[in-house]
């Protein structure tokens, strides 16, 4: 049930990503996405990182049926950069604070929940 949950979520993540037209066609170089930074903030815009990142390794762990992160918190980097989208990201970053909810158990979001 956890994994059929965790992927609706993380389709849901990615149909939000290309709804607001954050989705890439071109991927970060080797070098960026090697970097040890939270987020590869360093190396690649945050929704970057979610695409390239964040989403395959995610993907793997669901289709692997390994087992998932227990200690997740997304939320508080996606409400920070994503605030100058205005409303148009709500979906996105409460999609985002589910999937830590369901992960985690908790919720660190301070955009009301849409």
């Amino acid at each position: 049930m956890i994994y059929t949950k965790t992927s609706a979520l993380l389709q849901s993540i990615e149909t939000e990503l290309r709804n607001l037209q954050l989705w890439s066609e071109t991927a970060p170089t080797p070098a960026a996405l090697a970097s040890t930074a939270p987020f590869c903030f360093d190396s690649m815009p945050f929704a970057q990182w979610l695409q390239f990142v964040f989403l395959p390794r995610m993907w793997a762990l669901v289709d692997g049926r390994l087992p998932l992160p227990s200690q997740i918190s997304i939320c508080p980097m996606a409400e920070h950069v994503f605030q100058a989208q205005g409303s148009a990201a709500w979906i996105l970053i409460n999609r985002i604070a589910d999937l830590d909810e369901l992960l985690s158990g908790k919720r660190e979001q301070t955009v009301a929940r849409h």
